[in-house]
């Protein structure tokens, strides 16, 4: 079998998720569902199918931090390919083709999107093997997953004639998001849910590239015929990228090809694109509740409460999301959550710049004394933030901090004897005084 080469594409910034999402802090690095964000979920899930070769992240400047810093915490290696700029994603996907295909031209690329929550990562696995298989026989597969509601959100696969070895079918056709009457329909005659994951070999992509939309493929093969990488990172080519048309892979490709093929999958799948589909994926207590951060819920059910700045309250109501954000809270009903779009529109149309960027909040480390024997510090952490703290007392003024599995609230006066790791559950607030 050929080798298989994950391609994760890291771009777009999940407005539906405002405030907790926006330009300068994407959904996908944020910890939405459980410890890890969907990006290092997404990372894990796929380092170690079997003939898995090199992890490849496609990304912009911007995100290359939060890339190196989110694979360091999980101790996963990759390369990271920089798009010089946004040209949606037929020219990113053409370049991490053109990039595979030097590599190994016979590689299976796995391409992913990085803000996808699948709940069985072993059913995943299976099914990116049974696609990888397809791939090699010259076909673009992608993962089709079985619909467990009427959903209007997504857009549906129909279908085809079956496959090989009837593990995969041929797509008879994708459909666009349908009305609620439709939703039903496709449902009673077995459309899937397109999750816009593929499989193919990086060279039968760059030929349909070629043949549909020859200056993506003419970009991406130029962007790297110049790549270089330094530490992991390199930097397509800003000239030879802007040549590419700015078209995403479905209209590029997957509208015209006959090789596009579908693999059922059975995991649970969701593409994290509002707060519902946040409250759908998480844990959920006895009444419903989905909370995180420092939160406190009395008579409520079928809530989704988070904060990541101050504390909050929750009585008696239900069926609605807070959001809480050191500079904006959001408060809306679950089933108006694709709403939040058009808030997040209307902000931008104000020229406020709250929409698209997090505004300065303390945080670090403030220097308040310094004698010959001690020095006292004010630590600011922002909620799931881990760091080091050093042979010290350590005061907690504000929040809750965890360390080797202890919890400590508000007041707690913790001395150390050995540097320890701790993290921050909700914003954080510390007073440490070391010896020197």
């Amino acid at each position: 079998m050929s080798a298989i080469y994950p391609v994760i594409l890291c771009g777009g910034s999940g407005t539906r998720l405002w405030p907790a999402s926006r330009s300068d802090q994407p959904k996908q690095f944020l910890k939405l569902v459980g410890d890890r964000s969907s990006f290092q979920e997404t990372v894990l899930r796929v380092k170690d199918i079997p003939g898995v070769a090199e992890i490849v992240i496609v990304t912009g400047e911007a995100m290359v931090g939060f890339v190196a810093e989110q694979t360091a915490e999980i101790g996963v290696w990759v390369t990271i390919l920089v798009e010089p700029e946004a040209r949606d994603s037929a020219p990113a996907v053409a370049a991490a083709a053109a990039y595979v295909e030097r590599q190994d031209p016979d590689g299976v690329v796995l391409m992913l999107a990085a803000d996808h929550h699948i709940a069985q990562p072993e059913i995943f696995g299976a099914a990116a093997l049974t696609a990888a298989k397809a791939a090699e026989q010259d076909l673009i597969v992608t993962f089709g997953v079985q619909p467990t509601v009427p959903s209007t959100g997504f857009g549906y696969i129909r279908p085809g004639e079956a496959l090989l070895d009837g593990s995969v079918s041929k797509v008879a056709a994708f459909v666009e998001k349908p009305d609620q009457e439709t939703a039903e329909r496709y449902l009673l005659e077995g459309y899937l849910w397109n999750s816009g994951n593929f499989a193919f070999k990086a060279s039968t992509l760059l030929g349909e590239f070629e043949a549909f939309e020859p200056t993506v493929a003419a970009a991406g093969r130029a962007c790297v015929a110049a790549l270089a990488l330094e530490a992991g990172v390199g930097r397509l080519d800003r000239e030879a990228f802007a040549q590419a048309k700015k078209i995403s892979l479905d209209y590029a490709v997957m509208e015209h090809t006959t090789k596009a093929a579908v693999v059922p999958a059975a995991f649970a799948w969701s593409d994290l694109g509002a707060w519902d589909a946040i409250w759908e994926a998480s844990v959920r207590d006895h009444d419903g509740n989905a909370q995180d951060g420092d939160v406190d819920l009395h008579g409520a059910s079928n809530v989704l409460v988070r904060t990541t700045g101050p504390y909050v309250g929750v009585i008696g109501v239900s069926d609605i999301v807070v959001v809480v954000e050191p500079d904006a809270v959001l408060v809306c009903h679950r089933k108006d959550s694709q709403s939040v779009k058009t808030l997040v529109d209307g902000l931008k149309a104000k020229g406020r710049s709250i929409a698209s960027r997090k505004s300065a909040s303390p945080r670090g480390t403030e220097t308040l004394v310094t004698t010959d024997g001690f020095d006292v510090e004010l630590r600011r952490a922002p909620a799931g933030e881990t760091f080091v703290l050093p042979i010290s007392t350590v005061q907690v003024l504000e929040g809750v901090l965890e360390m080797d599995g202890d919890v400590y609230a508000a007041g707690a006066i913790i001395p150390l004897d050995i540097e320890v790791r701790a993290r921050a559950i909700g914003a954080a607030t510390l007073l440490v005084t070391k010896p020197r």
